[in-house]
């Protein structure tokens, strides 16, 4: 079992990233559970989600102890990364926040989101960058279920598609040069 908190900002695709994510792994017969929590602005205000994947039933939704911090902003680095268990991951979107979490005991990725999605072809794909890490840091789902995903979500949208699965994969690219 895995658990997964996504923060950020509302608008940056927190919650379509966790969505991406607990679609895949449904779509590969997995147990998911997925939790989201916003505050009442559509944007600029705080967006996060817990994604819980397991191959054994899941008791629960909450993930007060996430495995994986998933941060896109500063604020939500630094509010959660406590949070994260001892041998846990913190992916922080390097390109608007800094990575010192004050701790020893969990390994943070410094992925410069932002920057990668725009060499992607589209800024709003950050959250698609650090959701490529995050599959290639943890493999807990497949590369081609999220890619499925994305080509379901964006049907019809072939330019829109393609950004975020350049994205994605550059995602993963970035975790390989680490």
């Amino acid at each position: 079992m895995i658990r997964i908190l996504l923060a950020g900002q509302g608008g940056q695709g927190v919650l379509s990233a966790g969505r991406f994510l607990a679609e895949s792994g449904l779509h590969e017969g997995k147990e998911v559970s997925y939790l989201p929590a916003y505050g009442p602005e559509m944007r600029g205000g705080t967006a996060n989600c817990a994604v819980i994947i397991s191959e054994e039933e899941i008791a629960s939704p909450l993930c007060t102890v996430p495995d994986v911090l998933v941060a896109l902003n500063s604020p939500s680095f630094h509010k959660f990364a406590s949070r994260v268990k001892s041998g846990g991951i913190i992916i922080v979107n390097g390109s608007i926040s800094d990575s010192y979490a004050g701790r020893d005991d969990v390994s943070v990725y410094d992925i410069p989101a932002n920057d990668l999605a725009i060499e992607a072809g589209d800024v709003r794909a950050a959250n698609m960058v650090v959701l490529g890490a995050l599959v290639a840091l943890t493999h807990m789902v497949e590369e081609h279920s999220i890619i499925n995903c994305l080509r379901e979500k964006f049907v019809g949208k072939q330019n829109v598609f393609a950004s975020n699965e350049r994205a994605f994969r550059l995602g993963i690219a970035a975790v390989a040069q680490k």
